[in-house]
């Protein structure tokens, strides 16, 4: 299990005591999918909250059509669950599939409850993690309702530069909201214009 990633991205907000961190790696579990594996399925209750240390996963929901309206790509240093489910114990309302061989640490709700009462300090971690979250989706959203296509997936390739070598493009176009096609005849458009 490679918790030094995880530990790395801990230490940005908050310090642990060896002890400390002897306890949170004791509540950890790894776990490997391979591409096309489900972390989470739509319908069922999200039991862990999932830090990816290796590969990459979307997180979508499906309409009636069996259309994929993709929401994000999660990578390395990202964390990986439906949040609302996970602290409801509800029906998770998306996906979240595999689209590489990927690796993740999980902890579960109650382990991490057990680790806010043992080590409260991680209560500021976790609650700058969602509050992070909230305000990325947030500014995502927003983007996606306000600006024009082109915007919006040049400014994608600026947050997500490694996207056109990890992510197909049928899944770039439906995290963009377009079709496939129009998206070819868009990078098309993009390329010519910085040729000349």
């Amino acid at each position: 299990m490679n918790v030094e990633l995880l530990l790395s991205s801990i230490a940005k907000h908050i310090s642990l005591t060896a002890e400390e961190t002897a306890f949170f790696i004791s509540l950890l579990q790894p776990a490997r999918l391979c591409a096309g594996d489900f972390l989470l399925r739509e319908g069922t209750v999200c039991r862990h909250a999932s830090f990816i240390t290796n590969g990459c996963l979307k997180n979508y929901s499906t309409d009636e059509n069996g259309a994929e309206h993709i929401v994000d790509f999660l990578v390395e240093e990202w964390w990986a669950d439906d949040l609302y489910s996970f602290f409801t114990a509800t029906a998770a309302q998306c996906n979240i599939k595999a689209i590489e061989d990927t690796e993740v640490i999980q902890i579960s709700k109650d382990d991490l409850e057990l680790l806010y009462s043992e080590v409260p300090k991680f209560e500021r971690f976790f609650r700058i993690l969602f509050q992070n979250a909230y305000i990325s989706q947030k500014r995502q959203i927003n983007q996606i309702l306000a600006a024009p296509a082109e915007e919006r997936y040049l400014l994608f390739l600026k947050n997500k530069p490694y996207a056109e070598k990890r992510f197909t493009q049928k899944d770039i176009a439906a995290y963009l909201g377009v079709t496939p096609q129009f998206l070819s005849t868009l990078k098309k458009k993009i390329n010519r214009v910085n040729v000349h």
